[in-house]
């Protein structure tokens, strides 16, 4: 009688065709499980986050390098809530848009952007406060009404929208608009008469008040606002990011290891600020 061996698919010499289909189908017998092994299917945790050239909250370096106060404070809410940052340095239009869009889950900016109305969801928390300023030599007059930038030259920062603010000035016949590249050019030119105000932001003209010629430059405040993560609502996620950040902000709060968590205040608004911008 015949005795009978165990099968062992080693002992036969299997044409090329049938090897390769054998192959193919014990890959797809382990495939699940070598997924749920891997983690492929776990949640990604890297958000695109866009940043501006607004030294010295955000802006990059001399090394190319994304840095600010906000990104820094940004970097650790991140750690804190569990999320990796992709940095992405952005012209602030190109910013905008692409927080509308969903090309980035998130912007690092200001509350209130009359352009970003129905496209973000803003944080609960802000990282800092910001306030726009009428800068000027002390020959000129306060500012205490934006009328009194009528019949005369403004300065502005190219790319800034001041949240819209630009596209008012700039329709209006009787203010002249001129151009600086940044905000020390800016300050130049206000020190050499080429403009009778300069419009920007308090910090980031603050900083560079260093100078023995700049003692004569004066501010007056007119509008003051809060900055924030805006996240896309193009991200289905979105308000889970924010609550994410949100709490992680409270967190990272109560152990001192960013500003206190504070409430948000009634904004000031120079008298005559056009009303679609507020």
């Amino acid at each position: 009688m015949r005795s009978f061996e165990p099968f062992n698919l080693c002992s036969y010499r299997l044409s090329l065709p049938l090897a390769v289909l054998i192959v193919a189908w014990i890959a797809a017998v382990l495939a699940p499980s070598a997924v749920a092994s891997t983690g492929v299917d776990a949640p990604v945790n890297i958000i695109r986050v866009a940043y501006i050239e607004f030294p010295p909250i955000t802006y990059r370096n001399d090394r190319g390098e994304p840095a600010g106060d906000v990104v820094d404070i940004t970097r650790k809410v991140a750690r804190e809530a569990g999320y990796e940052l992709e940095l992405i340095y952005l012209p602030v239009a190109r910013a905008y848009l692409y927080v509308r869009n969903g090309t980035i889950d998130m912007l690092m900016a200001l509350t209130d952007i009359p352009g970003l109305k129905g496209d973000i969801l803003e944080s609960w928390v802000s990282p800092t406060p910001v306030v726009l300023s009428a800068w000027y030599l002390d020959k000129m007059a306060p500012i205490d009404h934006l009328d009194q930038f009528r019949n005369k030259t403004v300065i502005l920062i190219s790319g800034y929208t001041y949240a819209g603010l630009r596209d008012w000035l700039l329709s209006q016949a009787d203010i002249r608009i001129t151009e600086a590249p940044n905000h020390r050019s800016a300050l130049n030119m206000l020190k050499r008469n080429r403009g009778d105000y300069l419009l920007d932001y308090r910090q980031p003209v603050r900083d560079i008040l260093v100078h023995p010629t700049d003692a004569d430059v004066r501010e007056s405040e007119i509008r003051s606002r809060h900055g924030a993560w805006l996240f896309s609502l193009a991200n289905p996620r979105a308000a889970v990011l924010r609550e994410a950040f949100d709490e992680a902000y409270v967190r990272l709060a109560e152990r001192g290891e960013v500003p206190p968590v504070e409430p948000f205040q009634k904004t000031y608004v120079v008298p005559g600020f056009p009303a679609a911008y507020r």
